[in-house]
């Protein structure tokens, strides 16, 4: 059973909780014949304005580019032993790599939650916000969905604006 919600707020903190302890989310995105593709990545997450947004650091490869590129639409998926989930189902944009402004606070934003478990330190890949080879990905959901696996209880937040 799947229960809709009206504000994120009121799914945000088993939102927290699943993804605090999975960390691993599965991206997929489709090429151009619709054909599927996934990968295992780690996105960081915010509030702003009441609605979360997510950021990804990661490599720009020609694959993630071209599918992005064709179809912005993505999901990721998380998932525990334990059958608790989150799908989040988004538009993805590429950071210029001179907006140097979100840059770093996309970094810090790794930083800051790497105790809780859903980030890292980005300097373990990267040199720095300057560095070339890190792309950063905003990710503008517009529908979450959060399942709690013992009772396979369902809850779900759509954006007001729906991609």
């Amino acid at each position: 059973m799947t229960t809709t919600v009206r504000s994120f707020n009121d799914i945000r903190a088993e939102f927290d909780a699943y993804i605090g302890d999975i960390v691993y989310s599965t991206m997929v995105t489709v090429d151009s014949k619709g054909r599927p593709r996934s990968r295992v990545l780690i996105p960081v997450w915010e509030l702003v304005d009441d609605n979360p947004v997510g950021w990804l650091a990661t490599y720009r490869t020609p694959v993630k580019e071209a599918h992005l590129a064709a179809n912005p639409h993505t999901t990721f998926s998380y998932w525990t032993g334990k059958q608790n989930q989150v799908h989040a189902d988004a538009l993805a944009d590429w950071v210029p790599l001179d907006d140097l402004t979100t840059r770093q606070h996309v970094w810090d934003l790794y930083e800051q939650t790497s105790p809780k478990g859903a980030g890292y330190p980005l300097g373990n890949f990267w040199k720095g916000i300057d560095d070339p080879k890190l792309h950063i990905l905003r990710l503008s959901p517009w529908r979450i969905q959060v399942i709690r696996g013992r009772d396979i209880r369902s809850k779900m937040w759509k954006s007001a604006v729906e991609n």
